[in-house]
Order: C-alpha cells, then structure tokens, then sequence
C-alpha cells in the first residue's frame, strides 16, 4: 500500500491522504532534531508495549513522552512559524529538559 504525500507550498505541513499534519520546525539544531526523533520513537514503541500488556500507566507515560517529543518538534503546541527564535529555542530546551535528556 503506498500513501499519497505532498507537502503544503508554505512547508508548514504535509498532507497524507488527504490528511494534513504539521511539519517539525525546520530551524532546529540537527542534534536537537536527533535527540527529540529519538525519545518520540522511544515513546511509541513504548505505547505499543504498554498496550499489549494491558499496562494503562505505561501506555499514559508512553503517550506523555511522545507529547512531549512532538511539542519540542513543533508538531504540536504554538505553531512555530509564530514562534521568534528564543519562544521556539525555549520549546525545544524545555521538551528536552521535561524528557530527561
């Protein structure tokens, strides 16, 4: 099965099947990028875990962490193309800091 994806003219989001989703900040430092990709697919394999164990407070820290993954992204919270760059260097640091890392 392969999916249709295009991104936005602006690149603000990408649009799969018809679906649009926000697009990670892409002024943030490759390391940072590395490290909050890191701890979202951490948090989701942890869901996926969590759900096959039938552990609820594994899958509700699982879900958190990949919260706060996607918000230091910019996937989720203040749109970062509103954000100047200490609001948007401050969401990054503060996933970072909230995830341990």
């Amino acid at each position: 099965m392969t999916r249709e994806v295009e991104r936005t003219d602006d690149g603000r989001y990408v649009v799969v099947d018809g679906r649009r989703w926000r697009t990670a900040d892409p002024h943030l430092p490759d390391d940072v990028r590395e490290r909050l990709l890191h701890h979202l697919g951490v948090g989701r394999s942890g869901v996926r875990t969590a759900k096959a164990s039938g552990d609820d407070a594994a899958v509700a820290a699982a879900r958190a962490r990949v919260q706060l993954a996607k918000t230091g992204l910019g996937e989720r919270g203040p749109a970062w193309w509103d954000q100047d760059d200490d609001a948007r260097r401050d969401r990054w640091e503060t996933a970072l800091r909230d995830l341990g890392d």
